[in-house]
């Protein structure tokens, strides 16, 4: 790499891939995980590809693949990690170098080690450099010829990564046990048990992402639709989310979405009850690829076929993001979700025939979003200050209710001032929705907890903002058993508590610190790993774990009372909020006498 003439350079490097084999084993693997190195921090230089790279790279899978004596031998049991992984890394961005090595045959040997040939690292690299491949025209169609077995590959790998990896190397807790090779790679040398666990989570993540990637590439071109909607598949397609690690990666939903752009994903997803209720959980959650979620409900509830097999459940989660305008780049969701839910709704009445929980949502919509848009376009702004007036009276009421436990008196007038706030009056409306969840969630109802801090979320500005919808709706998603939904909006409570604090040190409330720690434990990757592998406790364990559980439940249960939008309002306040809406009556009716 040091000759300054370039051709002799270039001549020596050929000569190098060509004779790769012959040459001494110690040295050969210094050689190849200097190529993976250069692969990596120069992925686009033509160099290394146009002097076959390529070639060398097969041929020693080949080798690695078809001589186990000759793998064993020294270190050789390193190169079909950084052969794939030098494949994967020079097809990453570039076509012209994806279809130079399809042309050497770096196909057939990439789906050796998919197949697990070795392991479980192997199969890593193996399914990353077949994604890249597969995701240009030019170098998919090669790639199709091994179609029904790469993708069967593909789903069995994406659902069972998790188990793989931590049955064969996190679960193993003795470092002298587990192998050798797989730790070398994965902490390049620094053995240390913590660490090793967190790469592994990390490329078991990966390897899911990666597959689902792959499985992406056909899907999108329309093939193996019906393969890839198997309903087991599908039901742990829902739940795929790479945990922290991935961030980028949609994941799971993802490739739902995309099944949900053919007819016949449509009506695959639309007949398993499990992923929709998946997808509309997340709709109403504030994780990053809500909107994902929402586009699939979207494209369920257009077409025909599925609307009404969607509909009974869809609409109990959609109705409440119906005031939803913005998330991210996409704007008027909420328009959107309303014209899809009212698709057969004409002046409050439904053309068909639906249950009558369905109609009474799409009943309280066209209410909601119709006839008082109407009747409150022209408000003037005497009107909504008369009504802002009411309504903080109204609250203060049930702020007053609340703090002496009367809850379902509180909850009767919060309800009372919703009905009675102008849409305008986006503020009040946000406290209104948030402190009846509050309510709602110390008498244990959690699905109208969730409900109302959804609607408070939706027209906060920006979207799941704020800050104490997202920890009530936490604490109703962690009530209900669903970890992921909880997490995600403890996240952002805390990153909206210290982003809004005006201390350099904000310190995160203990009950948000103790909420993130339980939910990391329950959305760990290898969580359904461990419980799997884990030997059935007894019955008395259980109860004895049971009870702990709800005393920690109580415990994060602690924060709520702390974080009602306001005080308990004195009489001389109420008093005087009586006299500044009696003023307005005055003036009201003094305006109308003159006008006759």
């Amino acid at each position: 790499m040091k000759e300054p003439n370039i051709l002799i350079k270039r001549s020596r490097i050929k000569k190098c891939f060509k004779q790769i084999l012959s040459i001494e084993d110690q040295e050969r693997v210094l050689i190849v995980s200097s190529l993976w190195n250069i692969a990596m921090n120069q992925p686009e230089d033509p160099e290394f590809p146009s002097l076959g790279i390529f070639k060398c790279m097969v041929c020693l899978l080949h080798k690695s693949i078809k001589d186990k004596s000759w793998l064993l031998d020294g270190q050789n049991i390193y190169i079909p990690y950084y052969a794939a992984h030098i494949i994967g890394s020079y097809t990453m961005n570039n076509v012209e170098f994806a279809e130079k090595a399809v042309k050497s045959g770096v196909i057939p040997p990439l789906l050796e080690l998919l197949k697990g040939n070795m392991s479980w690292v192997e199969q890593r690299v193996a399914v990353r450099a077949l994604g890249h491949l597969a995701s240009y025209d030019t170098t998919f169609e090669p790639l199709a010829i091994y179609e029904e077995e790469m993708v069967k590959l593909a789903m069995f790998l994406a659902s069972s990564c998790g188990d793989i990896v931590y049955n064969e190397f996190v679960s193993i807790n003795d470092p002298n046990d587990r192998v050798e090779y797989h730790k070398k790679l994965i902490t390049r040398g620094v053995e240390e048990l913590e660490m090793e666990n967190r790469k592994a989570e990390e490329w078991a993540s990966q390897i899911q992402c990666w597959s689902l990637h792959l499985l992406n590439c056909f899907a999108i071109r329309g093939r193996s639709i019906d393969l890839i909607c198997n309903q087991d598949f599908l039901k742990k397609l829902s739940s795929m989310w790479g945990g922290l690690v991935n961030f980028m990666s949609p994941s799971g939903v993802g490739l739902i979405r995309i099944l949900c752009y053919s007819r016949v994903g449509r009506m695959k997803v639309s007949e398993c009850k499990e992923v929709i209720k998946s997808i509309c959980n997340l709709s109403r959650s504030s994780d990053d690829w809500q909107y994902m979620g929402i586009d699939c409900l979207l494209l369920l509830l257009h077409d025909k076929n599925t609307r009404y097999k969607i509909l009974e459940i869809a609409c109990f989660y959609l109705v409440d993001l119906v005031e939803l305008h913005k998330l991210g780049e996409r704007s008027k969701l909420g328009q959107k979700i309303t014209k899809a839910l009212l698709i057969d709704f004409k002046n409050g009445k439904s053309r068909i025939k639906n249950s009558p929980e369905v109609d009474r949502i799409l009943k309280e919509i066209w209410a909601s979003k119709v006839d008082k848009n109407r009747r409150e376009r022209f408000i003037s702004a005497e009107k909504l200050e008369e009504k802002r007036v009411l309504v903080s009276l109204i609250k203060q009421q049930a702020n007053h209710s609340f703090w002496l436990g009367e809850i379902d008196i509180a909850i009767t007038k919060y309800t009372e001032g919703l009905q009675f706030c102008p849409i305008k009056l986006r503020k009040e409306r946000i406290v209104l929705y948030s402190n009846r969840a509050q309510c709602y969630l110390l008498l244990n109802d959690h699905d109208a907890a969730i409900s109302d801090t959804t609607r408070a979320l939706s027209i906060s500005k920006p979207a799941n903002s704020h800050a104490k919808s997202l920890w009530r709706r936490s604490q109703a998603y962690y009530m209900k058993g669903l970890a992921k939904e909880s997490l995600m909006d403890c996240l952002m409570f805390i990153n909206s508590f210290v982003s809004s604090s005006k201390k350099k040190h904000a310190k995160i409330p203990y009950y948000a610190v103790h909420m993130i720690k339980k939910l990391m434990d329950s959305t760990w990757f290898f969580a359904s790993a461990k419980s799997k592998l884990s030997n059935i406790a007894s019955t008395s364990s259980d109860l004895g774990r049971n009870k702990e559980e709800f005393s920690d439940d109580d415990a994060l249960m602690s924060g709520l009372y702390t974080i009602l939008e306001e005080p308990f309002i004195r009489k001389e306040e109420e008093a005087a909020t009586r006299k500044k809406l009696y003023r307005y009556e005055r003036r009201k009716s003094s305006f109308k006498a003159r006008s006759i």
